[in-house]
């Protein structure tokens, strides 16, 4: 009988745990130092990155899986006659889904399916994991793939950074605009708009109020949100992740909150101490204007 196996990039940040429950296979991306790569999750991790940078100044940047790193992770479930559903970090933001693609080519038609997340992080973690549940009920690689293409237009981000120093050394915070929120303890916030990351609110202060002011504009929308499931992503910010979690098990109906270690992407580009909340909005609901 003919099964579907999920598989996503390591962007997706999907924990361990969800690769064995879930039998979700994950594709590394490579993580660049002083012109060297490292296989995500294989031979680098976030301690190294944060190490390294401490130790040389430099920012590593990342680059995506080759047409024969898909081609190698796909063949053995090929050749038991499996169906392959990829979700890819968005194409927008990297060349992994246009390599998944011409790696797809190289097997018989009908046999891998690549989808566009549009996301990155957490918000794949959760399509992969709702990928991998219509599996399990049952769903053809078809379905799932119309699922995918539905859910990921609902997907939400919203990335709290604890400073600009990381988005300073990769070229997207100027110099002024570095001091000054420095000065002033800016926290930008992130989030996701038509696939490509954009800086869309700022808070000021202690980085405990800032997680207050994020998590209660988010539990006053909280109608809006699809409460089956909500991560919250953290980088060396494990005791804000705890508050927002046990925050919005006691004050709402959310039936699950999973709490994730973002990965080399969110290290590489925003830092230590950074938390993220990532969720489905309602259909036809608008968190943001």
């Amino acid at each position: 009988m003919t099964q579907v196996k999920i598989f996503a990039d390591s962007i997706s940040d999907v924990p361990e745990s969800w690769m064995e429950e879930y039998d979700i296979g994950i594709i590394p991306l490579y993580v660049v130092f002083s012109g060297k790569a490292y296989k995500d999750r294989h031979e680098i991790t976030t301690d190294d990155i944060y190490r390294r940078v401490d130790e040389t100044g430099e920012l590593p940047h990342t680059t995506a899986p080759s047409p024969a790193d898909f081609i190698s992770a796909f063949t053995p479930y090929i050749d038991k006659g499996d169906t392959i559903v990829f979700i890819s970090m968005s194409s927008k933001l990297s060349s992994t889904y246009q390599n998944a693609l011409i790696a797809a080519d190289d097997f018989p038609a009908g046999s891998i399916f690549v989808v566009d997340s549009l996301n990155v992080s957490g918000g794949i973690a959760l399509l992969a994991r709702k990928a991998a549940e219509a599996v399990r009920e049952g769903k053809t690689a078809e379905q799932v793939v119309t699922m995918l293409e539905e859910l990921r237009e609902r997907v939400e981000i919203e990335v709290l950074v604890d400073s600009l120093d990381y988005l300073h050394r990769g070229g997207r915070v100027s110099n002024v605009q570095h001091m000054l929120g420095s000065l002033l303890k800016i926290r930008p916030v992130l989030r996701i708009k038509e696939g490509m990351v954009i800086s869309a609110d700022k808070y000021r202060g202690k980085k405990e109020k800032a997680v207050e002011r994020m998590l209660h504009h988010f539990t006053e929308n909280i109608h809006k949100v699809d409460r089956e499931l909500i991560i919250v992503a953290q980088t060396l910010a494990e005791r804000a992740a705890d508050y927002i979690k046990s925050t919005l098990l006691e004050k709402t109906d959310t039936k699950e909150v999973a709490i994730i270690e973002g990965g080399c992407a969110i290290s590489c580009h925003c830092g230590p101490r950074t938390v993220a909340i990532m969720y489905l909005r309602r259909p036809g609901c608008q968190m943001y204007a």
